[in-house]
């Protein structure tokens, strides 16, 4: 009876592991993996070896956030450029919100708008969170309590980050000539235009 009950081998556990992520059209977090094995798995002992597993493959196990998925190895991006490119450009204010948001979180309208020295428009934070890179945090213990902005796991995926901290360092930027001048100016017309394209600096 004892045997009936018993859980699966970890071999058997990291194939389900790997069928569920493969299935998946989103990452998934540790509990959302166990959610559909045996009882008694150990979805995150199944992960550590599928990614150890997949290390050095064309497909890789990446963590991003508290989510999982199965990405193309980074040094074959190149491959995919075809389907990876984005046909909707961000705008300067949008990047320029995002980078604060990225690194400041978590951080207020007002925050925002005192670093980039320009209004937030609603449509700049409507677009960032219709692509779920950033969404509500906790309320600032201040007079008013207003909401904070935050980056999502969704971000991380899609730049390829485990964690915020993962984020280039100024000096990177500066290298790589994607820290603009003018984010602490104002725009010319004062005001953001979230419709006009520009580079984006997370390509």
């Amino acid at each position: 009876m004892e045997a009936l009950f018993s859980p699966p081998s970890l071999a058997e556990q990291e194939r389900m592991v790997e069928a569920i992520l493969f299935a998946s059209a989103e990452p998934l977090s540790v509990a959302e993996i166990e959610s559909r094995m045996p009882p008694g798995s150990d979805a995150r002992e199944a992960l550590r070896l599928l990614a150890r597993r997949y290390e050095g493959r064309g497909v890789t196990l990446r963590r991003a956030g508290e989510r999982w998925a199965f990405r193309t190895a980074p040094d074959l991006g190149f491959l995919m450029s075809r389907e990876t490119v984005e046909t909707r450009p961000l705008s300067r204010a949008a990047i320029e919100t995002l980078a604060i948001i990225a690194y400041h979180q978590p951080v207020t309208r007002a925050e925002i708008e005192e670093i980039r020295g320009v209004a937030v428009s609603k449509g700049t934070i409507d677009l960032l969170m219709e692509r779920g890179w950033i969404r509500l945090g906790r309320r600032r213990a201040t007079p008013g309590r207003p909401v904070t902005f935050v980056v999502t796991d969704a971000f991380l995926d899609h730049f390829g980050l485990e964690s915020a901290r993962d984020l280039p360092g100024l000096r990177e930027l500066r290298e790589a000539g994607l820290l603009d001048a003018r984010l602490h100016e104002a725009d010319e017309d004062g005001a953001d235009d979230p419709g006009a394209p520009q580079q984006d600096m997370f390509d």
